[in-house]
């Protein structure tokens, strides 16, 4: 597993993307593309259009022209893609030979005619790919992106885009309030874990409440001594003092107890949490000892299980706030 594929989908519906707009969704609508679930394929869904594509699919272009047809999208979160996924599946007699991103950074909620007027860079250039595929384009380059352009020569159906990356949050909102330092908008994120046979840990810093039992963190069932954990970034160093962990849907899976321990910048790790009982299907919500500040924090599950939303609410320090102001202008300097 290469290190993009441990970062969440900044386009995917459940943290807040949209398919704001399409030239063309004759067969299947462009809403399709950012669905959280897995493309699947329904036999004999035929509509008055024909049969109905688990994506988004444009009529066959007549005109002449070399196309491409288009899609834009809003991130959910605002950041740099490491990572770009086009997926063909299903679609084999119907996909485009060739496709490519844009990107581009504004502020606000642009309209459709803003973002068509707007300064659009190539994040993959025109490049070809196959059908029934899920194709890779890992990405270089560090300017933070809040809409990308999905464009494909000249038509066809894509079942899903996946923008995976690191989100770059706005400091104006963070910068002098408490917030949930993990929050995947906010820039938190999972860096590593000691297992996630059944779901990643990224899903419990994602917004809402679940909505179902692979929408958490889920590990295996553990045959020795040990305990399960997962490590995750803050936004910035800070020093968090509230953790809200809840175990809604895990009712014979739920972890028995957790504890939580803090990273600080030079390594040395900070008890925030003593092992403490859980309960499953239940919302809990927990003081933390201590005022040292942390850039990372680690959830041990005693000794296994599954937790379904993590929120760890806390405030920056100086350097933290520094941290985030530099970040947002080294990556919209570009734009």
């Amino acid at each position: 597993m290469s290190d993009w594929s441990l970062l969440p989908d900044l386009a995917a519906r459940q943290v807040g993307g949209s398919v704001l707009a399409a030239n063309d969704e004759f067969f299947a609508e462009r809403e399709n593309l950012v669905k959280d679930e897995a493309p699947v394929y329904r036999p004999h869904t035929f509509t008055n259009k024909g049969q109905e594509y688990d994506g988004w699919e444009t009529r066959r272009r007549r005109d002449g022209s070399a196309g491409p047809d288009w899609a834009l999208i809003r991130l959910g979160i605002a950041g740099v893609p490491a990572a770009i996924v086009v997926d063909t599946a299903y679609f084999v007699g119907n996909y485009p030979p060739e496709v490519s991103v844009e990107g581009t950074c504004l502020p606000g909620q642009p309209s459709e005619e803003e973002l068509l007027a707007a300064d659009w860079h190539a994040v993959v250039p025109r490049s070809p790919v196959a059908g029934d595929t899920r194709t890779v384009f890992e990405v270089s380059g560090d300017r933070r992106l809040t809409h990308v352009r999905l464009n494909m020569f000249p038509d066809g159906g894509i079942a899903r885009l996946r923008v995976h990356g690191i989100a770059v949050p706005d400091p104006q909102w963070l910068d002098d309030i408490p917030f949930d330092l993990v929050a995947l908008h906010n820039g938190g994120r999972a860096v590593a874990c000691s297992d996630g046979f059944f779901s990643p840990p990224n899903n419990m810093l994602q917004p809402g409440i679940s909505r179902f039992m692979a929408d958490g963190w889920e590990s295996r069932r553990r045959r020795d001594d040990g305990n399960d954990w997962a490590t995750i970034a803050l936004a910035a160093e800070a020093v968090p003092s509230v953790l809200e962990l809840d175990t809604t849907h895990y009712k014979g899976n739920a972890p028995a107890r957790i504890s939580l321990d803090g990273y600080t910048a030079a390594g040395e790790l900070v008890p925030l949490l003593t092992p403490t009982a859980v309960q499953p299907d239940a919302p809990h919500r927990f003081r933390l000892s201590g005022d040292q500040p942390v850039e990372q924090v680690r959830l041990n599950v005693f000794p296994d299980g599954g937790i379904a939303r993590l929120r760890l609410y806390g405030s920056l320090t100086n350097a933290g706030r520094q941290h985030l102001r530099a970040r947002f202008t080294a990556t919209t300097s570009g734009n």
